[in-house]
């Protein structure tokens, strides 16, 4: 088998009057992530890896923000869409390691069904993808709670004869 691996990073300012989705899942917080998308920031980083380990660029050239047709797209909808082209040229995932970084609210209450989410959409079992969270102990922006960021990491393989 060859396996390839790719790195994904996002970052969105948080701002009152949006929903906060992570991970697909909508959590209980007095703001959200402002973005052309629903600027989720994990599922954003998780398609960077993914695309940057096949070698499809990024999540920016795939899904242009100037696009109007993206305004408002379900992340879960950039990742499945990702994830297709992916597995056209005959990629299959071996694995996601992600972490979201927020100092507010906890995201463990919330890691199972993101986690769920991801390993749908990717046709992978639940194993195969780790999720973290971790603060920037009142650090920086993410510290100020001003905006949260992700990042990923992605091993595909290619079976030889595929």
């Amino acid at each position: 088998m060859q396996f390839r691996v790719g790195q994904g990073f996002d970052v969105h300012p948080l701002v009152e009057g949006r929903k906060l989705i992570i991970g697909g899942v909508e959590i209980d917080f007095s703001k959200g992530l402002l973005g052309h998308s629903d600027a989720d920031v994990l599922l954003h980083a998780i398609t960077d890896a993914l695309l940057g380990a096949c070698g499809l660029g990024d999540i920016g050239h795939a899904f242009p923000p100037e696009d109007s047709m993206f305004k408002d797209i379900s992340s879960l909808e950039i990742l499945r869409s990702s994830f297709l082209r992916v597995c056209s040229l005959g990629y299959h995932i071996s694995n996601i390691d992600a972490t979201i970084l927020a100092e507010q609210p906890k995201m463990k209450p919330y890691l199972q069904g993101m986690i769920r989410n991801i390993a749908s959409i990717c046709e992978i079992d639940e194993s195969q993808v780790n999720l973290k969270a971790t603060t920037t102990e009142k650090l920086g922006f993410i510290g100020r709670e001003e905006g949260m960021a992700a990042e990923a990491v992605t091993i595909v393989h290619v079976k030889k004869g595929d």
